[in-house]
């Protein structure tokens, strides 16, 4: 799979660097714990426990959990109950993804743990990206 490069790859950087900064500053406003975030900021890597069952299964767990839809959803749902505690937990999930994002993990393709929508990860893709 090729990987992601030039003014596209900026770009989508920038993306999960704006995410990033956004759901960290809306925590701060919020006013919600510092030591719940740190916490909880690794806590949708536990997803990878869907490649117990295989790649296609793993795939399909991991890009739920990394996703913006359904941490924007439990936000929207929380401003709508008129609970702060579901938008700080969305804060933390989103702020995940971005930072994900940023370093340039993607949403992973059932074929390979390794291939995403940002292109290869690991040792080998950053090899092959090196070569002239």
């Amino acid at each position: 799979m090729n990987s992601v490069t030039g003014s596209v790859r900026v770009v989508l950087r920038a993306e999960g660097f704006a995410v990033l900064v956004a759901s960290i500053v809306l925590y701060e406003r919020l006013d919600a714990s510092w030591l719940r975030f740190a916490v909880l900021f690794l806590a949708p890597d536990l997803s990878f426990a869907g490649y117990l069952g295989g790649t296609r299964l793993g795939a399909y767990v991991y890009n739920a959990a990394h996703n913006y839809v359904l941490p924007i959803a439990l936000g929207l749902i929380g401003i709508m109950l008129g609970s702060w505690r579901l938008p700080e937990l969305a804060s933390i999930w989103a702020a995940h993804i971005g930072l994900d994002r940023l370093l340039g993990y993607g949403l992973k393709y059932p074929a390979s743990f390794r291939e995403t929508h940002l292109g290869s990860i690991g040792r080998e893709a950053r090899h092959a990206r090196s070569i002239p």
